[in-house]
């Protein structure tokens, strides 16, 4: 085998040795798109996979593209201070262009497994977030259908499947019942906090999605 075979066969082994970004890219942008369905964070409603995948896609990319590259070039020059220190250059059996690319490729490739934690730690840490305000709506129904059944008001009876609530703050929302003219709506006030739930008419009849404006 030539020397120039030599090279290249040498070059091409130690590119396979840094093939790991890209298929690691693929890999976690699908787990981060399912983590962020599932456990959507920082109070994010939950969101579909089409769109998990797509957040994630451009967050790996910058990943991959921005950061990846600038952690590199930081690493190869404290590298390279420490072998001018040194005086000698430790002996490598790869050029040093693919060395910095393998070394790029890992780091990229840690990175993409970092942001998988970071999704995945920060899903898990609003989970009891989630489901507080799940039980706190809940008890909204609760309330409201007990509210209706104790007034004995028949149009709001018929129109208890036009409830829909808003949450003003931790704990406290407004939940309205379309009366029959659609025009008007029964509001409450209800403080989940409060300890009985506090509930309380809303003498305005604008429905929430008025009220919020």
């Amino acid at each position: 085998m030539s020397p120039r075979e030599r090279f290249w066969t040498r070059r091409l082994r130690w590119r396979l040795h840094g093939a790991w970004q890209w298929p690691a890219f693929a890999l976690f942008t699908l787990v981060d798109g399912l983590l962020l369905d599932q456990l959507p964070p920082l109070g994010a409603a939950r969101m579909d996979l089409i769109l998990g995948v797509l957040i994630a896609t451009f967050a790996n990319l910058f990943l991959v593209g921005a950061v990846s590259p600038f952690l590199t070039r930081r690493l190869v020059r404290r590298r390279e201070e420490a072998t001018a220190a040194a005086g000698a250059a430790p002996p490598s059996s790869a050029p040093p262009q693919v060395e910095r690319e393998i070394l790029q490729d890992r780091m990229g490739t840690a990175l993409l497994a970092a942001g998988v934690v970071a999704v995945l730690v920060s899903g898990l840490a609003n989970r009891p977030v989630t489901v507080s305000e799940t039980e706190a709506t809940e008890e909204v129904g609760r309330q409201l259908r007990a509210y209706v059944a104790r007034s004995g008001s028949q149009e709001l009876a018929r129109n208890l499947e036009t409830a829909n609530t808003r949450r003003l703050s931790d704990g406290y929302f407004r939940v309205c019942i379309a009366r029959d003219d659609r025009r008007r709506h029964f509001c409450l006030f209800v403080d989940t906090d409060k300890e009985p739930t506090d509930v309380r008419r809303d003498p305005s009849a604008e429905s929430n999605a008025v009220f919020a404006r």
